[in-house]
Protein backbone atom coordinates (compact mmCIF):
# COMPACT_ATOMS: atom_id res chain seq x y z
CA UNK A 1 0.00 0.00 0.00
CA UNK A 2 2.88 2.20 0.40
CA UNK A 3 3.75 2.58 -2.59
CA UNK A 4 0.24 4.08 -3.83
CA UNK A 5 0.88 7.71 -3.44
CA UNK A 6 4.51 7.37 -5.37
CA UNK A 7 2.62 5.51 -8.15
CA UNK A 8 -0.29 8.20 -7.93
CA UNK A 9 2.35 10.74 -8.19
CA UNK A 10 4.21 9.44 -11.22
CA UNK A 11 0.92 9.21 -13.04
CA UNK A 12 0.08 12.50 -12.48
CA UNK A 13 3.75 14.08 -13.80
CA UNK A 14 3.97 16.21 -16.43
CA UNK A 15 6.95 13.89 -17.18
CA UNK A 16 4.51 11.94 -18.60
CA UNK A 17 3.31 14.64 -21.50
CA UNK A 18 3.77 14.00 -25.01
CA UNK A 19 5.22 16.39 -27.43
CA UNK A 20 4.03 16.80 -31.01
CA UNK A 21 5.59 18.19 -34.15
CA UNK A 22 3.06 19.24 -36.40
CA UNK A 23 3.33 19.55 -40.06
CA UNK A 24 2.95 23.05 -41.82
CA UNK A 25 0.16 21.62 -44.17
CA UNK A 26 -4.10 22.80 -44.12
CA UNK A 27 -5.69 20.66 -40.60
CA UNK A 28 -2.31 19.64 -39.30
CA UNK A 29 -3.44 21.61 -36.10
CA UNK A 30 -6.33 20.43 -35.41
CA UNK A 31 -5.66 16.59 -36.43
CA UNK A 32 -3.00 16.69 -33.72
CA UNK A 33 -5.13 18.33 -30.88
CA UNK A 34 -7.54 15.89 -31.39
CA UNK A 35 -4.80 13.29 -30.58
CA UNK A 36 -3.28 14.76 -27.86
CA UNK A 37 -3.79 14.86 -24.49
CA UNK A 38 -4.18 17.02 -21.36
CA UNK A 39 -0.60 18.31 -20.84
CA UNK A 40 0.80 17.81 -24.32
CA UNK A 41 2.81 19.96 -26.13
CA UNK A 42 2.26 21.14 -29.92
CA UNK A 43 5.43 22.14 -31.93
CA UNK A 44 4.60 23.71 -35.02
CA UNK A 45 7.24 23.55 -38.30
CA UNK A 46 8.25 26.91 -39.69
CA UNK A 47 5.96 28.60 -42.25
CA UNK A 48 1.93 29.92 -42.48
CA UNK A 49 -1.15 28.22 -41.27
CA UNK A 50 -4.66 30.13 -42.63
CA UNK A 51 -6.60 29.09 -39.84
CA UNK A 52 -7.76 29.58 -36.55
CA UNK A 53 -8.15 28.12 -33.66
CA UNK A 54 -10.14 27.29 -29.94
CA UNK A 55 -8.16 25.69 -27.30
CA UNK A 56 -9.91 24.36 -25.01
CA UNK A 57 -8.19 21.86 -22.68
CA UNK A 58 -4.93 22.11 -20.90
CA UNK A 59 -2.32 22.20 -23.88
CA UNK A 60 0.80 23.85 -25.17
CA UNK A 61 1.01 25.02 -28.72
CA UNK A 62 4.42 26.21 -29.48
CA UNK A 63 5.61 28.48 -32.58
CA UNK A 64 9.27 28.10 -32.06
CA UNK A 65 9.68 32.11 -33.17
CA UNK A 66 8.64 30.73 -36.71
CA UNK A 67 5.56 29.64 -37.35
CA UNK A 68 2.79 32.06 -38.15
CA UNK A 69 -0.98 31.77 -37.62
CA UNK A 70 -3.16 33.83 -39.73
CA UNK A 71 -6.56 34.24 -38.91
CA UNK A 72 -7.47 36.04 -42.57
CA UNK A 73 -9.62 38.50 -40.76
CA UNK A 74 -12.17 36.50 -39.52
CA UNK A 75 -12.77 36.73 -36.01
CA UNK A 76 -10.02 35.82 -33.50
CA UNK A 77 -7.20 33.79 -34.20
CA UNK A 78 -6.65 31.83 -31.36
CA UNK A 79 -8.83 31.59 -28.62
CA UNK A 80 -8.86 29.79 -25.07
CA UNK A 81 -11.54 28.41 -23.05
CA UNK A 82 -9.80 25.64 -21.58
CA UNK A 83 -7.77 26.52 -18.10
CA UNK A 84 -4.17 26.08 -17.99
CA UNK A 85 -3.14 26.06 -21.71
CA UNK A 86 0.18 28.20 -23.19
CA UNK A 87 0.50 29.52 -26.17
CA UNK A 88 4.30 30.98 -27.27
CA UNK A 89 6.72 31.42 -29.54
CA UNK A 90 3.99 32.46 -32.30
CA UNK A 91 3.64 35.22 -35.03
CA UNK A 92 -0.30 36.21 -34.71
CA UNK A 93 -1.70 37.91 -37.45
CA UNK A 94 -5.22 38.62 -39.38
CA UNK A 95 -7.54 39.67 -37.00
CA UNK A 96 -11.10 40.31 -37.96
CA UNK A 97 -12.36 43.88 -37.21
CA UNK A 98 -15.33 43.67 -34.89
CA UNK A 99 -15.05 45.61 -31.78
CA UNK A 100 -18.54 44.20 -30.72
CA UNK A 101 -16.51 40.75 -30.51
CA UNK A 102 -13.23 42.07 -29.55
CA UNK A 103 -11.54 40.26 -32.30
CA UNK A 104 -8.03 39.59 -31.17
CA UNK A 105 -5.15 37.83 -32.28
CA UNK A 106 -5.11 35.65 -28.55
CA UNK A 107 -8.25 35.84 -26.19
CA UNK A 108 -8.86 34.44 -23.44
CA UNK A 109 -11.80 34.27 -22.19
CA UNK A 110 -13.64 33.60 -18.83
CA UNK A 111 -12.70 30.11 -18.38
CA UNK A 112 -8.98 30.09 -19.37
CA UNK A 113 -7.87 30.45 -15.96
CA UNK A 114 -4.03 30.53 -15.33
CA UNK A 115 -3.38 30.74 -19.43
CA UNK A 116 0.32 31.83 -20.11
CA UNK A 117 1.06 33.92 -23.66
CA UNK A 118 4.83 34.18 -23.68
CA UNK A 119 6.75 35.17 -26.13
CA UNK A 120 4.75 35.81 -28.95
CA UNK A 121 4.34 38.68 -31.99
CA UNK A 122 1.33 39.93 -32.63
CA UNK A 123 1.10 42.23 -35.37
CA UNK A 124 -1.86 44.16 -36.86
CA UNK A 125 -4.97 42.87 -35.54
CA UNK A 126 -8.01 44.85 -34.12
CA UNK A 127 -6.89 43.70 -30.63
CA UNK A 128 -3.65 42.44 -29.72
CA UNK A 129 -4.18 40.25 -26.45
CA UNK A 130 -7.79 39.90 -24.68
CA UNK A 131 -7.95 38.81 -21.09
CA UNK A 132 -11.43 38.39 -20.55
CA UNK A 133 -12.44 37.14 -17.44
CA UNK A 134 -9.92 34.83 -17.31
CA UNK A 135 -8.20 34.21 -13.83
CA UNK A 136 -4.17 34.55 -12.61
CA UNK A 137 -3.44 34.54 -16.76
CA UNK A 138 0.42 35.51 -17.61
CA UNK A 139 1.04 37.32 -20.64
CA UNK A 140 5.03 38.10 -20.75
CA UNK A 141 7.45 39.04 -23.18
CA UNK A 142 5.32 39.83 -26.44
CA UNK A 143 6.11 42.20 -29.02
CA UNK A 144 2.64 43.35 -30.45
CA UNK A 145 1.85 45.64 -32.77
CA UNK A 146 -1.55 47.05 -33.28
CA UNK A 147 -2.74 48.73 -36.15
CA UNK A 148 -2.08 52.32 -38.10
CA UNK A 149 -5.05 51.63 -41.05
CA UNK A 150 -7.79 53.31 -38.33
CA UNK A 151 -8.11 56.78 -36.68
CA UNK A 152 -6.46 55.92 -33.40
CA UNK A 153 -9.67 56.01 -30.88
CA UNK A 154 -10.85 53.13 -33.55
CA UNK A 155 -8.28 50.70 -33.22
CA UNK A 156 -8.44 48.37 -30.65
CA UNK A 157 -6.03 47.76 -27.39
CA UNK A 158 -2.78 46.00 -27.40
CA UNK A 159 -4.16 44.32 -24.22
CA UNK A 160 -7.40 44.64 -22.86
CA UNK A 161 -8.32 42.97 -19.31
CA UNK A 162 -11.82 43.28 -18.16
CA UNK A 163 -12.72 41.58 -15.03
CA UNK A 164 -9.66 39.02 -15.31
CA UNK A 165 -8.34 39.27 -11.33
CA UNK A 166 -4.59 38.27 -10.78
CA UNK A 167 -3.63 38.75 -14.00
CA UNK A 168 0.02 39.84 -14.77
CA UNK A 169 1.63 41.65 -17.73
CA UNK A 170 5.56 41.47 -17.97
CA UNK A 171 7.74 42.47 -19.86
CA UNK A 172 5.73 42.96 -23.14
CA UNK A 173 6.47 46.13 -26.05
CA UNK A 174 3.16 47.45 -27.40
CA UNK A 175 3.24 50.16 -30.26
CA UNK A 176 0.29 51.54 -32.13
CA UNK A 177 -3.51 50.93 -31.65
CA UNK A 178 -5.35 52.77 -29.09
CA UNK A 179 -4.54 52.18 -25.44
CA UNK A 180 -1.42 49.91 -24.60
CA UNK A 181 -2.79 48.52 -21.48
CA UNK A 182 -6.36 49.08 -21.16
CA UNK A 183 -7.90 47.64 -17.60
CA UNK A 184 -11.87 47.80 -16.75
CA UNK A 185 -13.33 46.56 -13.44
CA UNK A 186 -10.37 43.89 -12.88
CA UNK A 187 -8.73 43.82 -9.20
CA UNK A 188 -5.31 42.55 -7.93
CA UNK A 189 -3.42 42.85 -11.33
CA UNK A 190 0.16 43.76 -12.46
CA UNK A 191 1.44 45.67 -15.29
CA UNK A 192 5.13 45.60 -14.72
CA UNK A 193 8.32 46.44 -16.89
CA UNK A 194 6.15 46.91 -20.47
CA UNK A 195 7.08 49.20 -23.03
CA UNK A 196 4.54 51.49 -24.38
CA UNK A 197 4.93 53.47 -27.83
CA UNK A 198 2.79 55.65 -30.49
CA UNK A 199 -0.48 54.96 -28.64
CA UNK A 200 -3.29 57.13 -26.65
CA UNK A 201 -2.54 56.05 -23.34
CA UNK A 202 -0.03 53.82 -22.25
CA UNK A 203 -1.84 52.00 -19.05
CA UNK A 204 -5.85 53.06 -18.77
CA UNK A 205 -7.05 52.51 -15.29
CA UNK A 206 -10.75 52.60 -14.95
CA UNK A 207 -12.30 50.59 -11.63
CA UNK A 208 -9.04 48.67 -10.92
CA UNK A 209 -8.82 47.95 -7.25
CA UNK A 210 -5.81 46.72 -5.68
CA UNK A 211 -3.18 46.72 -8.74
CA UNK A 212 0.33 47.93 -8.97
CA UNK A 213 1.69 49.59 -12.26
CA UNK A 214 5.19 49.25 -11.79
CA UNK A 215 8.77 49.52 -14.01
CA UNK A 216 6.99 50.67 -16.83
CA UNK A 217 8.36 53.26 -19.87
CA UNK A 218 5.65 55.53 -21.84
CA UNK A 219 7.39 56.86 -25.16
CA UNK A 220 5.64 59.49 -27.16
CA UNK A 221 2.35 58.19 -26.15
CA UNK A 222 -0.92 61.07 -25.74
CA UNK A 223 -1.07 60.29 -21.97
CA UNK A 224 0.83 57.31 -20.19
CA UNK A 225 -0.34 56.41 -16.98
CA UNK A 226 -3.91 57.08 -16.56
CA UNK A 227 -5.58 55.95 -12.90
CA UNK A 228 -9.46 56.53 -12.59
CA UNK A 229 -12.36 55.63 -10.52
CA UNK A 230 -9.85 53.45 -8.70
CA UNK A 231 -8.39 53.05 -5.25
CA UNK A 232 -5.26 51.10 -3.48
CA UNK A 233 -3.25 51.23 -6.78
CA UNK A 234 0.26 51.16 -6.83
CA UNK A 235 2.41 53.21 -9.28
CA UNK A 236 5.89 52.69 -8.71
CA UNK A 237 9.01 53.47 -10.55
CA UNK A 238 7.52 54.11 -14.15
CA UNK A 239 8.99 56.59 -16.70
CA UNK A 240 7.13 58.72 -19.15
CA UNK A 241 9.27 60.60 -21.59
CA UNK A 242 7.99 63.01 -24.13
CA UNK A 243 4.10 61.97 -23.74
CA UNK A 244 2.14 64.85 -25.35
CA UNK A 245 -0.53 65.63 -22.74
CA UNK A 246 0.55 64.09 -19.33
CA UNK A 247 2.92 61.54 -17.72
CA UNK A 248 0.75 61.03 -14.80
CA UNK A 249 -3.05 61.41 -14.30
CA UNK A 250 -5.31 61.06 -11.20
CA UNK A 251 -9.06 61.00 -11.76
CA UNK A 252 -11.41 59.85 -8.69
CA UNK A 253 -8.09 57.98 -7.48
CA UNK A 254 -7.77 57.65 -3.96
CA UNK A 255 -5.85 56.21 -1.21
CA UNK A 256 -2.84 54.89 -3.77
CA UNK A 257 0.68 55.26 -3.40
CA UNK A 258 2.49 57.62 -6.39
CA UNK A 259 5.91 57.01 -6.06
CA UNK A 260 9.47 56.87 -7.68
CA UNK A 261 8.19 57.99 -11.33
CA UNK A 262 10.01 60.02 -14.03
CA UNK A 263 8.41 62.28 -16.47
CA UNK A 264 10.13 63.90 -18.47
CA UNK A 265 8.93 66.34 -21.42
CA UNK A 266 5.41 66.30 -21.26
CA UNK A 267 3.83 69.36 -23.41
CA UNK A 268 1.16 69.58 -21.16
CA UNK A 269 1.62 68.42 -17.31
CA UNK A 270 4.23 65.93 -15.74
CA UNK A 271 0.85 65.28 -13.71
CA UNK A 272 -2.59 65.92 -13.86
CA UNK A 273 -4.69 65.32 -10.08
CA UNK A 274 -8.39 65.58 -10.44
CA UNK A 275 -10.65 65.29 -7.57
CA UNK A 276 -7.87 62.54 -6.44
CA UNK A 277 -7.94 61.99 -2.45
CA UNK A 278 -5.55 60.99 0.40
CA UNK A 279 -2.78 59.43 -1.66
CA UNK A 280 0.73 59.07 -1.35
CA UNK A 281 2.41 61.27 -3.69
CA UNK A 282 6.34 60.79 -2.74
CA UNK A 283 9.41 60.49 -4.17
CA UNK A 284 8.67 61.35 -7.98
CA UNK A 285 10.89 63.30 -10.43
CA UNK A 286 9.24 66.14 -13.28
CA UNK A 287 11.16 67.61 -15.57
CA UNK A 288 10.74 69.91 -18.27
CA UNK A 289 6.84 69.88 -18.72
CA UNK A 290 4.48 72.52 -19.45
CA UNK A 291 3.43 72.24 -15.96
CA UNK A 292 4.92 70.42 -13.34
CA UNK A 293 1.79 69.26 -11.36
CA UNK A 294 -1.93 70.47 -11.92
CA UNK A 295 -3.53 70.06 -8.58
CA UNK A 296 -7.74 70.63 -8.79
CA UNK A 297 -10.85 69.63 -8.45
CA UNK A 298 -11.38 68.97 -4.87
CA UNK A 299 -8.40 66.54 -4.35
CA UNK A 300 -8.23 66.63 -0.39
CA UNK A 301 -5.89 64.60 2.44
CA UNK A 302 -2.88 64.01 -0.05
CA UNK A 303 0.83 63.49 0.77
CA UNK A 304 3.00 65.38 -1.53
CA UNK A 305 6.67 65.10 -0.13
CA UNK A 306 10.28 64.23 -1.74
CA UNK A 307 9.07 65.40 -5.57
CA UNK A 308 11.44 67.18 -7.66
CA UNK A 309 10.29 69.74 -10.02
CA UNK A 310 12.65 70.42 -12.40
CA UNK A 311 12.60 72.86 -15.20
CA UNK A 312 9.13 73.05 -15.88
CA UNK A 313 7.18 76.10 -17.25
CA UNK A 314 4.80 76.69 -14.15
CA UNK A 315 5.97 74.28 -11.78
CA UNK A 316 2.43 74.37 -10.18
CA UNK A 317 -0.58 75.27 -10.96
CA UNK A 318 -3.51 75.72 -7.90
CA UNK A 319 -6.25 77.91 -7.80
CA UNK A 320 -7.75 78.54 -4.29
CA UNK A 321 -8.12 80.53 -1.80
CA UNK A 322 -6.68 78.37 1.21
CA UNK A 323 -3.29 77.48 1.88
CA UNK A 324 -1.93 73.73 1.29
CA UNK A 325 1.02 72.19 3.01
CA UNK A 326 3.17 70.12 1.00
CA UNK A 327 5.79 69.49 3.55
CA UNK A 328 5.71 66.61 6.33
CA UNK A 329 7.52 65.76 9.42
CA UNK A 330 10.24 68.88 8.07
CA UNK A 331 10.64 67.47 4.66
CA UNK A 332 9.14 69.21 1.65
CA UNK A 333 10.10 68.91 -2.44
CA UNK A 334 12.75 70.38 -4.58
CA UNK A 335 11.83 73.24 -6.52
CA UNK A 336 14.66 74.34 -9.32
CA UNK A 337 13.42 78.18 -9.46
CA UNK A 338 13.31 78.52 -5.92
CA UNK A 339 16.68 80.52 -5.11
CA UNK A 340 16.60 79.31 -1.51
CA UNK A 341 19.53 79.41 1.41
CA UNK A 342 20.46 76.72 4.06
CA UNK A 343 22.04 78.54 6.75
CA UNK A 344 22.30 75.50 9.23
CA UNK A 345 23.28 72.97 6.62
CA UNK A 346 20.49 70.36 7.22
CA UNK A 347 19.67 70.39 3.56
CA UNK A 348 16.08 72.36 3.74
CA UNK A 349 15.63 75.77 2.92
CA UNK A 350 15.48 78.16 5.55
CA UNK A 351 12.70 79.88 3.90
CA UNK A 352 9.09 78.25 2.52
CA UNK A 353 8.63 78.52 -0.88
CA UNK A 354 4.96 79.36 -2.93
CA UNK A 355 5.28 78.53 -6.60
CA UNK A 356 2.14 80.89 -7.26
CA UNK A 357 1.08 84.58 -6.68
CA UNK A 358 -2.15 86.07 -7.47
CA UNK A 359 -0.82 87.36 -11.41
CA UNK A 360 -0.96 83.64 -11.57
CA UNK A 361 -4.76 82.96 -10.69
CA UNK A 362 -5.57 85.94 -12.80
CA UNK A 363 -3.59 84.68 -15.57
CA UNK A 364 -5.17 81.19 -15.28
CA UNK A 365 -8.76 82.54 -14.60
CA UNK A 366 -8.24 85.19 -17.34
CA UNK A 367 -5.73 84.53 -20.24
CA UNK A 368 -6.14 87.59 -22.00
CA UNK A 369 -4.39 89.06 -19.12
CA UNK A 370 -1.37 87.61 -20.76
CA UNK A 371 -0.94 90.52 -22.88
CA UNK A 372 -0.33 92.66 -19.76
CA UNK A 373 2.73 90.89 -18.13
CA UNK A 374 5.97 93.14 -18.93
CA UNK A 375 3.99 96.04 -18.01
CA UNK A 376 4.68 98.25 -14.81
CA UNK A 377 1.06 97.49 -12.51
CA UNK A 378 2.18 93.81 -12.78
CA UNK A 379 5.51 94.05 -11.47
CA UNK A 380 4.53 96.09 -8.50
CA UNK A 381 1.94 93.68 -7.59
CA UNK A 382 4.34 91.04 -8.02
CA UNK A 383 6.97 92.79 -5.86
CA UNK A 384 4.71 93.44 -3.25
CA UNK A 385 3.87 90.09 -2.79
CA UNK A 386 7.15 88.87 -2.57
CA UNK A 387 8.32 91.49 0.07
CA UNK A 388 5.11 91.26 2.14
CA UNK A 389 4.12 87.12 1.64
CA UNK A 390 0.65 87.58 3.67
CA UNK A 391 -0.57 89.40 0.11
CA UNK A 392 -0.89 86.32 -1.32
CA UNK A 393 -4.43 84.91 -2.18
CA UNK A 394 -3.41 81.35 -0.84
CA UNK A 395 -2.75 78.08 -2.52
CA UNK A 396 0.68 75.68 -2.03
CA UNK A 397 2.98 76.59 0.36
CA UNK A 398 6.00 73.85 1.01
CA UNK A 399 7.24 75.14 4.27
CA UNK A 400 10.07 73.01 4.37
CA UNK A 401 11.53 72.44 0.69
CA UNK A 402 14.32 70.54 -0.09
CA UNK A 403 17.71 71.98 -1.27
CA UNK A 404 18.85 69.14 -3.39
CA UNK A 405 17.05 66.89 -5.43
CA UNK A 406 16.05 62.68 -4.48
CA UNK A 407 17.31 60.87 -8.36
CA UNK A 408 14.91 57.92 -8.54
CA UNK A 409 16.34 54.86 -9.31
CA UNK A 410 13.84 55.10 -12.63
CA UNK A 411 15.79 58.22 -13.87
CA UNK A 412 18.73 55.52 -15.25
CA UNK A 413 15.32 54.41 -17.61
CA UNK A 414 14.94 57.46 -19.22
CA UNK A 415 17.99 57.30 -21.28
CA UNK A 416 15.43 55.69 -23.72
CA UNK A 417 16.10 56.74 -27.79
CA UNK A 418 12.93 58.15 -28.69
CA UNK A 419 13.63 58.23 -32.32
Amino acid sequence: MRWLPLISLLLSSPTWAADWDVPNRAGAIAETLAQAADGDTLRLAPGIYNETLVLDRPISLDGVGQATLDGQGQGSVITVTGPDVTVQGLIVVGSGSDHGEIDSGIKLTKTADRAQVLDNRVEGNLYGIDIHGAKDALVARNVIKGRLDRRMNERGNGIYVWNAPGTVVDGNDVQFGRDGVFVNSSKRNKFINNTFRDLRFAVHYMYADDSEVSGNVSIGNDLGYAVMFTSRVKVLNNVSINDREHGVMLNYANRSVISGNVVKGAQEKCTFLYNANKNEFTDNWFEGCGIGIHFTAGSEGNRIVGNAFVGNRTQVKYVSTKWVEWSQDGRGNYWSDFAAYDVDGNGIADTPYRPNDSMDHVLWTQPAAKLLLGSPAVQLVRWSQSAFPALLPGGVMDSHPLMQPVEPEARSLAVFDTN
